[in-house]
């Protein structure tokens, strides 16, 4: 019995542990996706300094 209860903690604990992982995975996603967004404006940006 005491086991099971154990178990269940270290399972419950290593679910929240990977919704974590997910979690901060998909920040770093949003965050690359926003720097590369900005870094195609500035080449736009610079194109048409260029073209004037």
């Amino acid at each position: 019995m005491e086991i099971e209860k154990e178990r269940e903690k270290e399972g419950k604990r290593w679910r929240e542990r990977e919704k974590g992982e997910r979690e901060k995975e998909r920040m770093r996603e949003r965050r690359r996706e926003r720097r590369r967004e900005k870094e195609r404006e500035e080449r736009e940006r610079e194109g048409e300094r260029k073209k004037e």
